[in-house]
């Protein structure tokens, strides 16, 4: 149980590297990956939410309803920053329809649960980073249709009912279903041992889920040019400017500048992936695009995690000098 311990406390700790592994093993290798697909798809992306709910106590909707500011204005960022710089930074390089389309999915979708393991890695306001997560996840299948709708209307018809649907399925449901795990059995010891597993878990659904993307789309990568991969960067590089901007204007302490940052700035992609391919099958660049953010959002967050702790560590150095 010891070498397992550490194992799993190893792949958490080297969550970037692990998950830029799978990448490229999927890109050389796709048979491995290919079973991450469809329903398959949907499920792992369903074990990530859950084990997301599985962390959630009575307590965290206490802190969340004491701290109804800060995660207002997370919310507000959210839902506001990055579905505007998608909208924005496709009109700029003059993306077609579908990829229109899918860079403004991945902006109107919440951030993803692998948010709250680079907010703890970096030393962030973890707390902060579970409640925007939280709240930003349960409002996703009202907020992401009509945002869609009101963004991409020009683009394609969207079915918001739909599209309402599946969210709800693949998150509301699982997250809901985690917490009342929580709540029933989160004094049992055998409950305690599975959560100490579960963050190694979370990482390795990650992996999957964007091993499953790179073994579909990734010979997609390279043909579809630098014009995707530009809007790409510019959206999420953007989107965690924005978000620790929006940090320092609300004068939000460091741990929650760097927890603003990653949340805003790192989407669900992989929701976003899973909604393209179903609600815009006619649109396969859409998914494609949706799908370079997946791995891209997911790599860059944990960089972005080490570059802070990284900057942690030199002030550490000059103040002992």
């Amino acid at each position: 149980m010891n070498i397992l311990s550490k194992i799993l406390s190893f792949l958490v700790r080297e969550t970037p590297w692990f998950v830029l592994l799978a990448a490229v093993l999927a890109y050389f290798t796709p048979d491995l990956f290919s079973f991450v697909h469809g329903d398959t798809q949907t499920v792992i992306l369903g074990l990530i939410m859950l084990t997301m709910g599985m962390t959630l106590t009575v307590k965290d909707f206490k802190i969340l309803a004491s701290r109804p500011q800060d995660i207002l204005i997370g919310t507000v960022a959210q839902y506001t920053l990055m579905p505007l710089i998608a909208f924005t930074v496709s009109k700029a390089l003059g993306l077609s329809p579908a990829l229109t389309v899918g860079l403004i999915l991945v902006g109107c979708c919440p951030g993803g649960v692998s948010s709250n393991i680079m907010t703890y890695l970096c030393q962030g306001d973890v707390a902060f980073s579970v409640g925007m997560t939280t709240v930003n996840t349960l409002l996703s299948p009202f907020l992401t249709p009509i945002l869609m709708l009101f963004l991409a209307k020009e683009q394609v018809d969207v079915d918001a009912v739909g599209m309402f649907k599946s969210i709800l399925i693949v998150t509301i449901g699982p997250v809901t279903i985690g917490f009342l795990l929580n709540h029933f059995f989160g004094e049992k010891k055998t409950y305690k041992n599975l959560m100490g597993v579960m963050p190694a878990v979370a990482v390795i659904c990650l992996a999957l889920i964007v091993g499953g993307v790179s073994a579909k789309y990734g010979k997609d990568f390279l043909h579809s040019g630098w014009l995707i991969m530009l809007a790409v960067f510019l959206h999420n590089t953007l989107g965690y400017i924005a978000g620790y901007l929006a940090g320092l204007i609300f004068r939000f302490t460091r741990s929650k500048n760097r927890t603003i940052s990653i949340e805003v700035g790192m989407q669900n992609a992989g929701l976003a992936t899973v909604l393209a391919g179903k609600h815009f099958p006619l649109m396969p660049a859409a998914a494609v695009i949706c799908a370079v953010s997946c791995v891209w959002h997911s790599i860059t967050g944990a960089f972005l995690a080490y570059i802070f702790n990284w900057i942690d560590k030199l002030f550490e150095k000059r103040q002992d000098s």
